[in-house]
């Protein structure tokens, strides 16, 4: 039976397919376009924290660039706020939805206010002066992901962690609806990892915003995530993790010698050695 689908949401995505340009080559179609992800079906929901779960080249980055409008789709129609995505300009899609990437290399001689202080750049314009209300934000999302402390810190003399912070507060320091965000916590500790998606969750479910992430630490997607989108042999599933978990869905995630995964604990496990 297939999942219901959320009734408040902002992105309505129907019958999408992603990829990117490759030539021709084995698993690539006659337009020379490598598929990753086929006639997907799904709502993003408000107020809820989706995780984007699959293995690696399943298609992920490529997802989270096409619904922020970065990179074309294959097919299909992605609609934000009822209004089709192509429909908007830059400037308007910014106000509602923020970006975070794995690839995003800041100027490293800026401070840590003036990276998060681009986050309000939408409202502002890149030489436009920061109001008051700009300021508390800025401010605001600093102290969130604990960095108020570094406001006048150099970027390059910050650790890749602490500088992954930073961008996770310029995405707040946007205030859209929409926040995407790809292996945000990649660099960091596992306790940092935590209370970043704790923040996160925190997000959603106080300001009403969606907030999808892909994520390799499946462990805590499973234990924090509300919702998943896992990516498999080009399809999408998704659901309740407790529920994902308990049905299977998701053990083709940890197959390999040695490593099972239980069920009922959602953790894996090594086996002995035979």
């Amino acid at each position: 039976m297939k999942p219901s689908v959320p009734e408040n949401y902002t992105y309505k995505i129907e019958n999408l397919s992603t990829g990117y340009n490759a030539g021709a080559g084995r698993g690539h179609d006659v337009a020379g376009q490598k598929v990753l992800l086929r006639n997907m079906d799904t709502r993003l929901a408000r107020g809820v924290l989706t995780c984007l779960i699959g293995v690696n080249g399943a298609g992920k980055s490529t997802l989270l660039r096409t619904l922020a409008g970065i990179q074309p789709a294959i097919n299909g129609q992605i609609e934000l706020n009822g209004r089709a995505i192509q429909d908007y300009d830059v400037k308007e899609l910014a106000r509602l939805v923020s970006v975070v990437l794995t690839d995003e290399i800041p100027e490293q001689t800026l401070t840590a206010y003036e990276l998060v202080g681009m986050g309000r750049m939408p409202y502002t314009g890149y030489w436009g002066s920061l109001s008051k209300k700009d300021v508390h934000l800025v401010e605001e999302a600093l102290e969130m992901v604990g960095m108020s402390d570094f406001r006048q810190r150099r970027l390059h003399s910050l650790s890749d962690g602490e500088r992954q912070k930073l961008m996770i507060a310029k995405a707040l320091a946007q205030d859209t609806d929409v926040i995407l965000l790809d292996e945000p916590v990649a660099f960091l500790d596992f306790p940092s990892k935590v209370w970043v998606l704790r923040l996160l969750s925190k997000v959603a479910h106080e300001h009403g915003k969606s907030v999808l992430l892909s994520i390799h630490d499946i462990e805590l997607a499973l234990q924090i995530a509300d919702r998943l989108w896992l990516l498999e042999n080009q399809n999408l599933c998704e659901g309740e993790p407790a529920v994902l978990a308990s049905e299977g869905k998701i053990d083709f995630l940890f197959k390999g010698d040695g490593i099972e995964f239980d069920r009922e604990t959602m953790q894996y496990r090594l086996t002995p050695n035979s």
